[in-house]
């Protein structure tokens, strides 16, 4: 009996999971482990949340320990349950083939792996990737496990957010996506939408200084990719594609934290915080997933803020990033004009 494609999306984001967090676990073996939280979801799924996190110690608001990473997080979710008619409604925008009226709800399955890695040091980077598959059917029949597939489809992305621009760093991270790709059409098509969607309106600045980012590829027309451009289409083309994306995030990003770095001073650790506080804005304001996992009916609160860092800080009209030829101001020239890397 052939494989499905939703256990083989499980089994692929189950065992990526079980390598990422291996290979982080690599850089530090003094730090504590990763902390494995198996859940089940009440209304349909399970799921892995591994998370970094170095708890401090009684009267202690920050731990003293010094760990290559400060938080960071990486998850994987395999859930089921109905979809409500304003969900539907919301997504026929880009699945037209999706029936819709007021009352009727519909079965869904959804299967994903994210994750957010924030390191300690000012001088290393921010790393953010999600994949994920989703598949809306009709009511199954009885004696039926799962109803006939209405739609399906898949995205996802990786990024980086450094506080201090590495332009070696930038190459290394976007040629491995770039190859990845085996497209350099489609790279340039998801590198342009990675930057428009970590946009911050109210900063007129992006998050960080891009990768990929796509949603909804699957066989029918896209709204964003025109029909000229060569992509996958058909679910086993998507799924390998989606594939070579989710393993080059080792080697993407792994090398970045086994450099050289300076020792980073107090002023290095403030901007860092500063950084920090526009990767909050734009998750809590503008990330669609945040938003929508926010407004879900018994959703895992702690994992879908899994994301933030465990420390931020704002200022009232800093004046780091607007001195002329300083290294701050070098990465908020790159964050308000985007540029091609490789």
């Amino acid at each position: 009996m052939a494989t499905s494609m939703r256990k083989k999306v499980e089994i692929f984001i189950d065992g990526l999971q079980d390598d990422i967090v291996t290979a982080l676990e690599q850089l530090d073996p003094n730090a504590p482990r990763f902390k494995r939280d198996a859940w089940t979801r009440a209304s349909g799924g399970r799921g892995l949340s591994c998370v970094f996190a170095c708890t401090p110690e009684a009267s202690q608001t920050t731990s003293m320990l010094q760990t290559k990473l400060e938080k960071a997080g990486v998850n994987v979710s395999v859930v089921h349950g109905i979809l409500p008619p304003a969900a539907i409604k919301e997504m026929r925008a880009d699945h037209s083939s999706l029936p819709y009226d007021e009352k009727t709800s519909l079965p869904f399955f959804a299967a994903g792996i994210s994750l957010v890695i924030h390191p300690r040091s000012p001088f290393e980077p921010t790393v953010h990737a999600n994949y994920r598959y989703f598949e809306i059917t009709e009511q199954a029949c009885e004696g039926d496990q799962t109803g006939n597939i209405i739609a399906w489809w898949f995205g996802g992305g990786s990024d980086l957010t450094p506080s201090y621009l590495d332009e070696e760093d930038a190459r290394h991270f976007h040629t491995a996506l770039k190859n990845a790709c085996q497209n350099d059409e489609l790279y340039g098509t998801f590198k342009k939408w990675c930057d428009e969607y970590f946009f911050i309106p109210h900063r007129q600045e992006t998050r960080g200084i891009g990768g990929l980012f796509f949603d909804d590829l699957s066989n029918e027309k896209h709204v964003r990719i025109s029909e000229d451009v060569k992509r996958p289409r058909e679910p086993e083309e998507i799924f390998e594609f989606i594939s070579r994306l989710g393993n080059a995030f080792i080697p993407s990003y792994i090398p970045l934290l086994r450099k050289k770095r300076d020792v980073p001073t107090d002023d290095h650790r403030r901007w860092q915080l500063l950084r920090r506080g526009r990767y909050v804005e734009f998750n809590l304001v503008y990330d669609r997933g945040t938003r929508f996992g926010l407004k879900t009916p018994s959703a895992r609160i702690e994992s879908i803020l899994m994301s933030l860092p465990e420390t931020a800080r704002w200022e009232y009209m800093s004046e780091l990033g607007t001195e002329a030829g300083s290294e701050e101001e070098r990465i908020v020239k790159v964050l308000k004009n985007p540029r091609s890397w490789v």
